[in-house]
């Protein structure tokens, strides 16, 4: 059996997770079930990283240890991922004792072969993104990720060698093409980052105390970015007493990152690996963001809200099906209530819930529920088992490229066809003549075939609506293809998704 090892960031334990964190969770999970659904031995990995100046700062502000500030925010987290329904295999913490564990000894390694190296740091520091920059990178004398002001910092520190192996990774990104996708991002980090010179990375601080000790100098802690960014490899057990995950899973096949940290996971951290000797991941996948009405989400803005108040009011597939069918996967994308009804009355309720409904409730008003293959045979059913066969490939074709909105755009367009074929076959019609009855129930058969097909395949992305209609079919069949000798006895219709009348 393959593997394949997907990852999301692992997120700052934020106290107002919005649509935007949510979004490349769900695009995570829905590739980690569809490489599920192919048989894939998948390890889907998210978290969270928990040290680091900021964490400390707010926990001070709210009278709170950082570990009791970041346990319950973790836990809301964790509880927001439930119930978006993310199928992950593990969650990691940076406080996790097998995490610290292995970032000591990644640090003393790197130490011990003379990539890390101790100095005194001095320049510019933005607390907000924990990133340190030089007055070039700056614009308009702000943080270029997030805007906000810098600060001069000046203590003693550990610095990492990233200069040494500037001219090694630029020769894999040669070597390697796919490494990096979309290309802008890759073109983004070799003209802004890379080409202008790496200067060494500090990895340590003395400022403040939340974070990993330096095993042979307490008085630093691990900087955050070489803490958060090993996560990949602590949790398969990299230099413990057992690597056997390590052994199976590493290296990822594709790290799902939010653009602005892309820097990050394409610079700092193959360079970490190529230090220790290391594969490099497959693929790094640096996403666009989404934003709501065409603005940065935040409660200042008056644009905030936790995405559970959507789920609660649409449904947690909708919001899945929007997040996933509505932008391209790479690009930016807007959130907003109103598209995401119409993509609930369009979609969901008029296509998708209509034809479910309507094909049921046809196969017990003419049949008791109870369907089988009459096999009667004309070209419009022909061709229209074609499109039922070609679906799975034409799925598969778009998931590969990981446009996944463009898989959900196959299925759709399958069961546009799917509607239209009824249209044109007018079982309603044909049932008025029982010299036709062979006839219709073939039609039926072949929409049942359809919509089981289909439903198949929107299980990695609308899980319990692809539940909710194979518990309506009443079948366990995992063809992802016509079958042609089965048949069907009926569960009665339910309606998957109300329309939404807007006011």
């Amino acid at each position: 059996m393959n593997k394949y090892y997907i990852t999301t960031p692992i997120y700052y334990p934020s106290a107002n997770f919005h649509i935007g964190h949510c979004y490349c969770t769900i695009v995570a999970d829905a590739i980690a079930r569809y490489k599920r659904m192919k048989g894939f031995d998948v390890f889907f990995q998210t978290g969270t990283d928990e040290h680091g100046q900021k964490i400390q700062k707010k926990a001070e502000e709210v009278g709170k240890t950082p570990k009791q500030y970041v346990d319950e925010i973790v836990a809301d987290a964790q509880d927001l991922w439930k119930t978006l329904n993310i199928s992950y295999d593990n969650f990691i913490r940076t406080t996790d004792k097998k995490h610290i564990e292995c970032v000591q000894k990644i640090f003393k390694k790197l130490y011990d072969q003379g990539d890390i190296y101790k100095g005194e740091y001095k320049g510019l520091y933005c607390t907000p993104c924990e990133s340190f920059w030089t007055e070039s990178q700056l614009v308009d004398g702000k943080c270029p990720d997030c805007g906000r002001d810098v600060y001069e910092v000046s203590e003693e520190a550990y610095f990492f060698k990233l200069s040494k192996y500037q001219d090694r990774l630029v020769k894999y990104y040669d070597e390697h093409p796919e490494f990096i996708e979309p290309i802008s991002r890759k073109n983004e980090m070799l003209n802004n980052f890379i080409k202008p010179g790496l200067e060494d990375l500090c990895v340590s601080r003395t400022s403040f105390d939340w974070g990993i000790p330096v095993t042979f100098d307490e008085n630093h802690v691990v900087y955050v970015w070489l803490d958060a960014l090993t996560n990949y490899i602590s949790s398969l057990g990299y230099l413990s007493d057992d690597d056997s995950l390590m052994k199976k899973y590493w290296p990822a096949d594709i790290h799902i990152v939010g653009k602005e940290i892309v820097r990050f996971h394409t610079i700092i951290w193959p360079i970490i690996l190529m230090a220790l000797d290391l594969e490099l991941p497959t693929k790094v996948f640096g996403h666009g963001w989404l934003i709501v009405n065409g603005g940065k989400i935040s409660k200042s803005l008056g644009n905030y809200k936790d995405p559970r108040e959507y789920i609660d009011s649409y449904g947690v597939d909708a919001v899945r099906y929007f997040a996933l069918r509505e932008v391209p996967f790479g690009s930016d994308g807007n959130f907003s209530e109103e598209s995401l009804i119409a993509r609930i009355n369009g979609d969901l309720a008029n296509i998708l819930g209509n034809l479910v409904q309507r094909t049921i409730s046809m196969g017990h008003k003419y049949f008791d529920g109870k369907i089988e293959n009459r096999n009667i045979e004309d070209e419009l059913s022909g061709n229209f088992i074609d499109e039922i066969n070609k679906l799975d490939s034409l799925v598969s074709e778009k998931m590969e490229k990981l446009e996944i909105n463009l898989a959900l755009e196959e299925i759709f367009n399958l069961l546009r066809a799917s509607n239209k074929y009824i249209d044109e076959t007018t079982p309603w019609i044909l049932a008025k003549n029982e010299d036709n009855r062979d006839k219709l129930e073939t039609v039926l058969y072949n929409l049942l075939e359809s919509i089981r097909v289909s439903a198949l395949l929107l299980r990695p992305f609308l899980p319990d609506t692809s539940k909710a209609i194979i518990s309506q079919l009443n079948t366990q069949s995992e063809e992802l293809s016509y079958i042609g000798t089965n048949s069907y006895n009926l569960n009665n219709p339910e309606i998957l998704f109300k329309r939404i009348d807007v006011k």
